[in-house]
């Protein structure tokens, strides 16, 4: 779009669609989903209410709202424009903002009325760091380490939410489910970030791959999936056989153990596969989650 052309609403809803990766919706919903299914046992309006709004409105802020403030790493960024994300026109940047908090709205409204103080708590943390992840003044994702971890929470906090506001029962093997969710969430941003290095020095952003550099987060983003298939094997079954699912993630980074900071955008070759074995991990680990309710049903 040229700085004089004015929007079309055809536009706008293009770009918003490009800005909230429509390939990683289900990364968000399902978590969720799951979570309120296998405790509730039952399909309600506050499944579907929470699925839909895990599924786009979620979707559309974290990821919008993170293109509004990288706008300079976007620019010089070649691989944005598609399923990694928009390079948003300027023009866009207030739209963007006003159609994620608009959208969010109504669910959140909805989610808060059938939900609980407890369950207020969670989805409240959870949207902050949807927001401060990018937005100033704390930019989470310009402090190495944390930038992982708040990733991380994005993905992990939905199943959380669901397992709150549905009143599930904590037991140590349902904690261990979460913190082996979290380690795997902490290593895909880890390694996503090696393949930006470059742009985002030139544009001043710091991350834990900036600030460490390439080969250290790939060795990190290793560690963390092997911590995540041994955290999965104190689960309760069949929990242990999930597992398996970080092999695939470890030999796709295997590969860039040895990478450097100049060479950092190679990764962008293994992201891509990422994009698709998370389709393949969600497909066995809904196998492994229908056992799990046919055994406990």
């Amino acid at each position: 779009m040229s700085a004089t052309e004015p929007l079309r609403a055809a536009t706008v809803v293009r770009q918003l669609f490009v800005a909230s990766r429509p390939v990683s919706w289900i990364n968000t919903a399902y978590p969720f989903a799951a979570a309120y299914l296998l405790t509730t046992r039952q399909i309600d309006a506050t499944l579907i209410v929470g699925t839909i709004f895990f599924l786009i409105p979620y979707n559309l802020a974290m990821y919008g709202i993170n293109d509004v403030f990288d706008y300079e790493s976007d620019l010089r960024n070649p691989r944005k424009g598609g399923a990694h994300g928009a390079v948003l026109d300027r023009r866009m940047h207030a739209v963007t903002l006003w159609a994620s908090a608009l959208s969010c709205l109504p669910f959140v409204v909805l989610l808060v009325v059938a939900g609980s103080p407890a369950s207020w708590l969670v989805l409240a943390a959870s949207l902050f760091f949807v927001v401060f992840y990018s937005a100033p003044p704390l930019r989470l994702k310009e402090r190495p380490f944390a930038d992982s971890v708040t990733s991380s929470i994005h993905f992990f906090s939905p199943a959380v939410y669901g397992l709150v506001l549905a009143g599930a029962a904590w037991t140590w093997q349902l904690i261990a489910v979460i913190v082996a969710f979290a380690l795997w969430g902490i290593a895909s941003h880890a390694f996503g970030a090696v393949q930006d290095v470059v742009a985002d020095r030139e544009a001043g952003i710091s991350s834990i791959a900036t600030a460490r550099g390439a080969r250290f987060t790939v060795w990190f983003a290793l560690a963390c999936y092997a911590a995540a298939g041994v955290v999965m094997l104190v689960t309760a079954w069949p929990g242990p056989l999930a597992a398996l699912l970080a092999l695939p993630y470890l030999a796709t980074v295997w590969p860039f153990r040895g990478i450097t900071d100049d060479t950092a955008d190679a990764a962008t070759r293994g992201w891509r596969r990422f994009l698709w074995l998370n389709q393949l991990t969600g497909f066995g680990v809904t196998l492994l989650l229908i056992w799990y309710w046919l055994r406990t049903t």
